[in-house]
């Protein structure tokens, strides 16, 4: 009788499965951190000249008013607008939910307006403090910094004041997170794609937030210029008001006033939040002992 030989087959190796990482939600606040060319009338100033004029007339200083009102907006705003974005997004991922491009602009588009809730009072804060100087004296509210601002704010104005252009302002952040978070992952998928390169090179980050930074810019500047002047006035106003009195006065040109300003300060703002962001999860990675990449 034959000798019956037993063939071992190999078992296939099988590819580890990724494992989900919870990225901590306030790496969007972390990584986050125009307004005089707006509310100036008559005579339009460029950007060059709207920064000398306000060095000469206040000195360096001046262009760092609001600046804790700046970074509170950014903590408040930022984390919980690109918080909610990626674990959404995580959540998608996790079920095998494909995240199509009309899906990632709703997805930010809400995730924005959401955010803009919470970052409203440190942002009607930041313009006033910004736009302080350019009033008569008699005029100015001279906040100290974000706290102050908000002390006199509810002393002199009522809760109401902390909700001046809040709507207009959510609309304007959901199509700001929209058009920059969304925009930011389709134009480094289709980089990706064209290049055949990973996600994780800096370069492509920088050449994905600039071209985000683009379309938020563009789409964003007339709801940009009707916030400031919600927020930058005391008293309620209406967003129908200060369309037709713009309109009135300067015809469709304001629609995009301050589109440079803007620009010079979404540009960088954008690639350095969207840059630092992907940083954030790339050392995140490393400490829990996973592939960088």
């Amino acid at each position: 009788m034959a000798e019956v030989k037993h063939v071992v087959i190999p078992t296939p190796t099988l590819s580890p499965v990724p494992r989900r990482i919870d990225y901590p939600k306030w790496f969007g606040g972390s990584a986050s951190f125009k307004v005089r060319m707006q509310m100036e009338g008559g005579v339009r100033l460029g950007t060059a000249k709207t920064a000398i004029r306000i060095v000469q007339a206040e000195g360096l200083k001046g262009l760092y008013s609001g600046l804790s009102a700046g970074l509170t907006r950014q903590l408040t705003y930022g984390s919980v607008r690109i918080g909610l974005y990626e674990t959404i997004k995580e959540q998608a991922r996790a079920n095998d939910i494909p995240m199509s491009p009309p899906l990632l602009a709703l997805t930010a588009l809400t995730t924005g307006f959401i955010g803009a809730i919470f970052g409203t009072p440190s942002d009607i804060a930041n313009i006033r403090m910004q736009n302080d100087r350019s009033l008569p004296a008699a005029a100015r509210r001279n906040y100290r910094h974000v706290f102050d601002a908000w002390v006199q704010m509810k002393r002199v104005e009522g809760w109401g004041a902390f909700t001046q252009g809040l709507w207009p302002n959510c609309v304007r952040c959901g199509m700001m997170t929209s058009s920059q978070l969304a925009s930011y992952d389709i134009f480094k998928g289709l980089l990706m794609r064209v290049t055949n390169s990973s996600g994780e090179h800096p370069a492509l980050h920088v050449s994905a937030s600039l071209l985000a930074s683009l379309v938020a810019t563009t789409l964003c500047s007339p709801m940009d210029v009707i916030k400031t002047h919600l927020m930058g006035a005391s008293g309620q106003g209406s967003t129908f008001g200060v369309i037709k009195e713009l309109t009135r006065t300067e015809g469709p040109k304001w629609l995009f006033r301050g589109w440079t300003p803007s620009f010079v300060r979404l540009g960088p703002q954008t690639i350095a939040t969207l840059v630092l962001l992907e940083q954030h999860k790339r050392v995140y990675r490393v400490l829990l002992g996973e592939p960088a990449s």
